[in-house]
């Protein structure tokens, strides 16, 4: 269901996070207090300067569903996150039907805390050429998701896909939804006819903008050592004279087996080390990973700004926006691979290089 490009709605964001919100109950608080805030709020800015701490953007909740990142391109994975803001006329949903377009292959929903998870299957149009050389006759046709959700609480539903390039880019993909609820229902399936305007519908099926492929060399790269999968390593131009910089990345279990990243090597940089981000008190804490981070059978583990990352300490010369630069990853069991990371500028959010995860069946 594709329907000709319209241009994408700006919503407002907050790209810039301030110090003070990293406790705002010091506010007023004796100097013992005061001094701890100030120290961990210089923290926060050299990190910020690092590009390790994570920009926050928040689009305004729709009156109906939509996609998180309503923009991907074709020919790339993408991982769909759809909103579902209220129920139905009060009444709490209990139900989630999204019905997957011709052209979408290697689906896989992701599991909700209480919410059981069922997927249709049936045969596709065509065959399409997936990774690592597999061709997919068919494939997940529907996802249902049941549980319940009350009307004044929203939830987020999500799955990752694959964006063959079989789709039209310039052109909006529909992805038809249905929500039941306790009492009624609501059928968001309306498509725009050609030259129609989608928000004069009154129950528009969520969309995403289809983007074109992107060129050779902007592509998603991957590596492969053992039965693990390492998606597009990026990493952030650095200030000038900063020593330290982050390394990100998505990496995919595909074995029987639990593995560890544990570390790498960087040439310009000393040491590259497993580090993670957490909350802990309403306080932004990083800490390293002296055991590395663990990649369970099956499931994909992604470095990202805000979160666990590669710390490249000792750097020589610092990265630049537009540079590629090899270096090796270290695993407890699959050993070593060598990569390549690509820089995006300084406060990116990603790499520029598609998303939603690898697929693997």
């Amino acid at each position: 269901m594709v329907t000709p490009m319209r241009p994408k709605q700006s919503f407002p964001c907050s790209a810039n996070l301030q110090p003070t919100s990293i406790n705002r109950s010091s506010q007023g608080a004796g100097p013992a207090v005061a001094g701890r805030v100030r120290d961990m709020t210089t923290r926060y800015l050299k990190w910020a300067a690092l590009g390790v701490a994570a920009s926050v953007c928040t689009p305004v909740a729709l009156a109906h569903p939509s996609f998180e990142t309503r923009s991907a391109a074709i020919g790339a994975s993408y991982k769909a996150r759809i909103s579902i803001p209220h129920g139905c006329d009060g009444s709490p949903t209990t139900r989630v039907r999204v019905q997957i377009p011709e052209g979408v292959i290697g689906v896989k929903p992701k599991p909700m805390p209480g919410w059981s998870i069922e997927t249709k299957r049936g045969p596709y149009a065509r065959s399409y050429k997936f990774y690592h050389g597999a061709v997919l006759t068919e494939g997940v046709k529907e996802i249902v998701w049941s549980g319940k959700l009350l009307d004044e609480h929203f939830d987020e539903f999500v799955f990752a896909a694959f964006l063959t390039d079989s789709l039209v880019a310039g052109a909006t993909l529909h992805f038809p939804l249905v929500q039941e609820c306790e009492k009624g229902s609501h059928a968001w399936t309306d498509v725009p006819a050609p030259g129609q305007d989608a928000h004069a519908l009154k129950s528009p099926a969520p969309g995403i903008a289809l983007l074109p492929v992107a060129d050779k060399g902007n592509a998603v790269q991957t590596f492969k050592v053992g039965a693990l999968v390492i998606e597009a390593p990026w990493a952030r131009a650095t200030p000038g004279g900063a020593q330290v910089g982050g390394g990100y990345m998505k990496i995919t279990n595909t074995g029987k087996e639990a593995d560890r990243l544990v570390g790498g090597s960087l040439p310009i940089a000393g040491e590259v080390e497993v580090h993670e981000m957490a909350m802990a008190s309403d306080v932004m804490k990083m800490r390293r990973l002296p055991d590395g981070l663990e990649i369970k059978p099956g499931t994909t583990v992604e470095l990202k700004p805000g979160g666990s990352h590669l710390m490249f300490t000792g750097l020589r010369g610092g990265l630049k926006a537009g540079q590629a630069i090899k270096g090796t990853l270290v695993f407890q069991k699959a050993g070593t691979v060598e990569v390549e990371y690509r820089v995006a500028p300084i406060g990116a959010q990603s790499g520029g290089g598609g998303g939603g995860g690898h697929s693997h069946h």
